[in-house]
């Protein structure tokens, strides 16, 4: 039986570093978190060299006074496995754990996660410490969960040392089992890479060409990356689960080449997440058009609904971010930090906790600003963080368990999007059509999903949505076609583009017409394709209903043609060779309908399909939005909260034909309000 987020109270807290302060400023720290509605904190995941100093050597007094001391103020303590950040002596002593880069370089001590997963002396050293740890605070009455490691794959998500290598030997072994099986899966044939022994066979490695492996390889490459990772978290969720079996067990990620589902079904009570909205800000794409920013940092948390419908944000934005020579975020404006926190909650979390207390004054982390600065005196961030503390307990339980509801999903799977790294040839069109959707949906006030399709995902699991939006899934068994034929025949709506069917599960190409695996469920075969750049300038698409509407046909298009009288017509293309060429269809197909789009999607064109759907707001009888305003809705077996969140600096103009009253304020609401800059409403 999985542990629940929280169930007492909504849990709203901070992550603390003990071992950065002298012991005196606890107690004043541990006093006015409490004053300021925190519940919990989080230590200890950076402190391996404190536990233990020198090998075998273990020490947990200075831990032990802190969290005794924590547990007297009332908090609660979330205790990481200090593992992504081995120390000297054990790196100097056992230089086989540290990381090597793809070039053959050896990482060296200096930074965190310098360490690779499958060296056996860093996996025993691992379990060691996390026995350890579990033996001195799995009873603890402060100690009410446990986070395994740091973000997982985050810093570098390639390994490659010598345990590497044979580690994913020994994996292709299991997963093969012969070696001419190993070649069939990938292609060896081409280009004479045949293997003839095990000893041959390697992870990827430079070749004349920089980073040119065998794609199918790649692909299994990350597959293997994977499996390891989890397989090395288990180490340490097994010792927990055996020596502290009360207090539930998470880790806090979503980086590459890690299947967070999976790892979450077999080990974890919930998964964590880290949000940092601003790096939305810092890391964008200046020639996007119309972006959402800081609010699009909702689709990852989509994502991280997908894994744990209720979550638990580990780290929370709390101010500029930035390392010493990296990151250099702003800082939040007035209003920004309580913004962040209630979009972590309006997308499913039942914790949260701000990174961090205080301002590092020591490391690579000096600019990374906490709630408070480093003078250590009241600011306008700890002011906030207060209102949003006083806020949550108010609400208390009403919230906690509560899950989001929505009609429609963005469909993703991990196969794609590890093949897409390496294949340019679909990879950057995913990542584009997922924000475009998800624009077009924020904007239309539609609450979106994001659904991962897996080998055990369920037809149950999908009629939960009118609409399943699958952009670009190159890759797709035949067994995947089937699941998704009968969710459209018992009334489903299916919606794929460009570069759909074409490869299997190996990343070979299908000897048979594009869509290659989907042709039948949509009814057309692809007739031509080009990609669009360089000197091939994009065209359009004129929709067949109402042809004064044209909407551009980005990066790739397929020329289609129609196969089934079942199939509709709904765009064209504008111009070029294949102008008149169908560019949209729909096939009727059982009780439902599969679209194709023969191109990268944009947010006109989502709109557009949208619109044919007939899709709209599930508020839309009561309440008028601005596009600015975020839409999402928290729903239980009695209640129903609708969040709205304003990611404008000035006031949004909302209105209301219905009576509703604020959750966190107790106002009755209706009729023409004005919703202040960056502010937040939770309706019910």
């Amino acid at each position: 039986m999985k542990k629940p987020v929280a169930k007492e109270q909504f849990e709203l807290g901070v992550c603390y570093y003990p071992e950065h302060w002298p012991e005196s400023m606890w107690a004043d720290d541990y006093r006015r978190m409490r004053e300021m509605g925190f519940t919990i904190i989080r230590m200890g995941e950076f402190a391996w060299s404190i536990f233990e100093p020198e090998e075998g050597v273990f020490q947990f007094d200075q831990f032990d006074r802190a969290i005794d001391l924590a547990h007297r103020n009332g908090l609660k303590v979330v205790l990481g496995t200090p593992t992504a950040t081995p120390p000297a002596w054990l790196t100097h002593k056992y230089s086989e754990v540290l990381n090597v880069t793809y070039e053959g370089v050896t990482l060296q001590h200096g930074m965190r996660r310098h360490n690779n997963y499958s060296s056996p002396i860093y996996r025993e050293l691992c379990a060691r410490i996390t026995d350890q740890l579990a033996s001195q605070y799995g009873n603890h009455p402060g100690v009410v969960g446990w986070q395994i490691d740091n973000e997982l794959n985050c810093e570098i998500n390639v390994f490659y040392s010598d345990s590497d290598h044979n580690a994913f030997r020994e994996w292709l072994q299991r997963k093969y089992v012969t070696l001419e099986e190993l070649n069939k899966a990938w292609g060896t044939v081409f280009w004479s890479q045949s293997y003839s022994d095990w000893s041959q066979v390697y992870l990827p490695r430079p070749t004349p060409s920089p980073n040119q492996p065998n794609p199918h390889q790649a692909l299994d490459e990350k597959r293997f990356i994977s499996d390891n990772t989890i397989s090395f978290a288990k180490i340490q969720a097994d010792i927990l689960r055996a020596k502290a079996p009360h207090q539930w067990v998470t880790t806090n990620g979503l980086f590459g080449h890690l299947d967070s589902h999976e790892m979450t079904e077999q080990l974890l009570d919930f998964f964590s997440y880290d949000s940092y909205p601003q790096f939305s800000s810092i890391f964008y794409d200046a020639a996007e058009e119309n972006p959402l920013r800081d609010r699009n940092w909702g689709l990852s948390l989509s994502a991280v609904r997908s894994i744990s419908p209720n979550f638990c944000i580990m780290e929370q934005q709390s101010g500029p971010g930035g390392w010493v020579n990296r990151m250099d975020m702003p800082s939040p404006k007035p209003g920004q930090m309580r913004l962040w926190t209630y979009q972590s909650i309006a997308h499913g979390a039942d914790m949260v906790l701000f990174f961090r207390w205080r301002t590092a004054i020591i490391g690579n982390e000096i600019y990374w600003h906490g709630i408070n600065d480093y003078h250590n005196q009241p600011n306008r961030r700890v002011r906030e963080a207060a209102q949003i503390g006083q806020e949550l307990a108010a609400i208390g339980t009403s919230i906690i368990g509560t899950q989001i509801q929505a009609n429609i999903a963005i469909v993703r799977d991990y196969d794609n999007e590890w093949d897409g790294e390496y294949d340019v040839w679909h990879g950057p069109f995913m990542w584009q059509s997922n924000k475009e959707w998800f624009k077009t949906l924020q904007r239309k006030h539609i609450p979106n999903d994001i659904l991962y399709l897996r080998g055990n995902t369920s037809l149950e699991e999908l009629t939960r949505y009118e609409v399943l939006v699958y952009p670009h899934p190159a890759i797709m068994r035949d067994e995947t076609a089937s699941l998704l034929d009968q969710y459209v025949q018992q009334g489903g709506k299916l919606i794929f583009g460009c570069r759909t069917g074409y490869k299997d599960e190996h990343g070979q190409c299908y000897m048979k017409p594009f869509p290659g695996a989907a042709k039948d469920l949509c009814g057309i075969t692809v007739e031509e394709f080009t990609m669009v750049k360089g000197t091939r300038l994009p065209t359009s698409i004129r929709w067949g209903d109402n042809p004064g509407v044209v909407t551009t046909a980005d990066s790739f298009n397929d020329i289609l043609h129609v196969e089934a009288d079942t199939v509709q017509v709904m765009g064209t293309y504008a111009s070029d060779y294949y102008a008149g060429k169908p560019a949209v269809t729909r096939n009727m197909r059982g009780k439902g309908e599969v679209w194709y789009y023969g191109a990268v999607f944009n947010e006109q064109a989502s709109a557009q399909i949208i619109n044919h759907l007939g899709l709209e707001s599930p508020v839309a009888a009561w309440l008028e939005l601005p596009k600015g305003v975020e839409l999402q809705i928290r729903e239980g077996d009695s209640c129903r909260y609708t969040f709205l969140l304003n990611y404008n600096e000035v006031p949004a103009d909302i209105v209301l034909t219905e009576e509703k009253r604020d959750l966190l304020t107790g106002k009755i609401i209706s009729g023409s309000h004005s919703l202040e800059g960056f502010g937040v409403l939770v309706l019910y």
